[in-house]
């Protein structure tokens, strides 16, 4: 036998043995599969049987399906039949209904918003209303998803609505045709300044994409020479959407994203195929710790190429991809399929989900782990743990009182007194509460409940009870009450000592009564610190240039940057 013969057939061996162990395997794991679904099957039939309690065999089931799929990751979801229309409308951004948020709040069914040109807002329904009844059904003792029910339906059928409006003695009967509401995607465009425009990216549902090309060119119309893309708190969407976003800033036939995953005919490179709207214009995107999945392809895609400087947080870090599988008995499976790379190779997924403690906690990948790529120009970018900004900036934390004012809606609720005694106001981005409006406003929470625990209170009782375990409270019991005095003295004075941040917050709110959200984003212009920061940054042309140079030293560049 020659030597090439002998090579041949000891492959030829080999490749036997490993089909052989492979089918061996597979009949394991086939085994394996039915062994535990027929333990299931009985197990269920006892439990069926026998249970002390009547049982609701699709609930058990239910309960069963989602606690297996809980231990996968959070992604990997049951759809019954019942919820494949609220699935519909968080993939299409479409649903029959009148156009309005409602939420219950200590009892009561109130409307949080009424989205402008929806019939809601043109049937005259205003927010703070509190629903009575929907078409003759009480709802005070209705969830969220039954409200969300009563309202929803084909679109031109009619609801009737009873509500009670701040300053009106009667309740007032509204009629509201509904309609199909698309929720959209980018919900304002406009100028910042006479050359900075900007617009929110809000999901990525069909034609997200054609909505951004809308929103850049209008801009540019409107003399727009540098562009801030806010995707803040965007929680992702549909992947082809993301690939045709990213498409209009880079060039044809770059590659966008890559998907990989245990079934490999499914690994796909996506590119951009289409000629892109502007690849030069400068851009500023703004991110948050809440920006997810798509937002993050988007992000991390203009970052590897260079086409867009960051500002704001780092990213969430998920990515996973999903796709959607049919069941029986038209429920759906929307399971994780692939991990998704974007162009200089790295993967942003945080959570290792492959791996969970004994106690089965999860675990992010540290810093060790983490790896170096490179962006098309040579900056270095790291995976493992969301997109990192190349110009941080934090959300500032808000105080204590502001807080409580915030969850208590009394902000809300003298927005809604406000817009009853002014029927009208000067334009959103010129609105200012004077010093004697903000006074009302102090005057209006008299007697209020308004009470909280500042960090300063809480670490102090954490202290007492600290030295009495200890026996020294005697000795420092002076010193305590002192502090908690003064403590107490401060936080008294806290809707003074607060008075901006309560007070922007506030105009913000009374300017979404009478110009909508895009009212309440315009107000918001002058007050928020990551627009403030990334008009800053496109005004300076030297410092855009020199972010996106290797020598740049961005956020991006530290390998913990922004670590939650």
């Amino acid at each position: 036998m020659t030597i090439r013969k002998k090579v041949l057939a000891t492959l030829a061996l080999g490749t036997l043995g490993l089909v052989s162990f492979r089918a061996a395997s597979d009949n394991e794991r086939y085994f394996e599969i039915a062994k535990n679904l027929d333990i299931f099957a009985t197990l269920f039939k006892e439990v069926n049987t026998y249970y002390v309690d009547e049982i609701t065999p699709a609930k058990l089931v239910k309960t069963g399906i989602e606690a297996m799929l809980r231990s996968l990751d959070p992604y990997t979801n049951y759809i019954p039949e019942d919820d494949i229309e609220d699935f519909r409308t968080m993939t299409t951004g479409q649903y029959g209904g009148i156009g309005a948020s409602v939420v219950k709040r200590n009892g009561k069914t109130v409307v949080q918003s009424a989205y402008e040109g929806y019939p809601a807002q043109k049937a005259g329904l205003l927010p703070g209303d509190e629903i009575l009844d929907i078409n003759g059904v009480i709802v005070d003792k209705k969830s969220n998803a039954d409200i969300s029910k009563l309202l929803k339906g084909q679109a031109n059928s009619m609801v009737k609505l009873m509500v009670t409006r701040y300053g009106q003695d009667k309740p007032v009967e509204i009629n509201i045709t509904r309609d199909k509401i698309q929720v959209e995607n980018v919900p304002y465009t406009g100028m910042i300044s006479t050359d900075v425009g900007y617009f929110q990216l809000g999901g990525f549902t069909v034609d997200a994409g054609k909505e951004v090309r809308a929103a850049v060119t209008k801009l540019k119309e409107q003399g727009a020479k540098k562009i801030v893309f806010d995707i803040r708190d965007n929680p992702g969407g549909l992947l082809n959407e993301a690939v045709n976003i990213s498409n209009l800033f880079i060039d044809k036939g770059l590659d966008v994203v890559s998907t990989k995953g245990k079934v490999t005919e499914w690994n796909k490179t996506y590119k951009a195929l289409d000629v892109p709207l502007d690849t030069q214009i400068p851009v500023a995107i703004i991110t948050s710790n809440r920006s997810a999945s798509a937002s993050e392809i988007v992000s991390g895609v203009l970052q590897d190429y260079d086409r867009a400087v960051v500002v704001g947080e780092r990213t969430f870090g998920k990515g996973l991809v999903q796709a959607t599988r049919p069941l029986s008995y038209n429920s759906q499976l929307k399971v994780t399929t692939a991990k998704y790379y974007i162009p200089s190779g790295r993967c942003i997924q945080e959570i290792d989900y492959a791996h969970r403690s004994d106690d089965g906690s999860l675990g992010k990948f540290p810093d060790s782990l983490r790896t170096a790529f490179k962006t098309t120009a040579g900056r270095t970018v790291y995976d493992g743990g969301g997109v990192a900004p190349d110009i941080e900036v934090n959300d500032r934390e808000i105080a204590d009182v502001t807080r409580i004012l915030l969850q208590k809606s009394y902000l809300f609720d003298y927005a809604t007194r406000y817009r009853s005694e002014h029927p009208t106001i000067v334009s959103a981005r010129l609105f200012k509460l004077s010093d004697a409006d903000y006074q009302k406003f102090v005057a209006y929470l008299q007697g209020k409940n308004i009470s909280y625990s500042t960090d300063a209170e809480k670490a102090l009782t954490e202290l007492s009870k600290k030295v009495k375990e200890e026996k020294h409270y005697d000795d420092v019991k002076l010193e305590l009450e002192g502090v908690r005095k003064k403590i107490t003295m401060n936080k008294a004075n806290d809707l003074q000592r607060f008075k901006p941040e309560i007070k922007e917050l506030l105009e913000q709110e009374i300017v979404s009564r009478y110009f909508f959200e895009k009212g309440r984003t315009e107000a918001g212009f002058d007050d928020d610190p990551n627009i403030i920061a990334a008009v800053a940054v496109l005004n300076d042309p030297n410092r855009y240039a020199a972010l996106l140079k290797p020598s740049g030293q961005a956020a991006s560049a530290r390998k913990s940057a922004g670590t939650k």
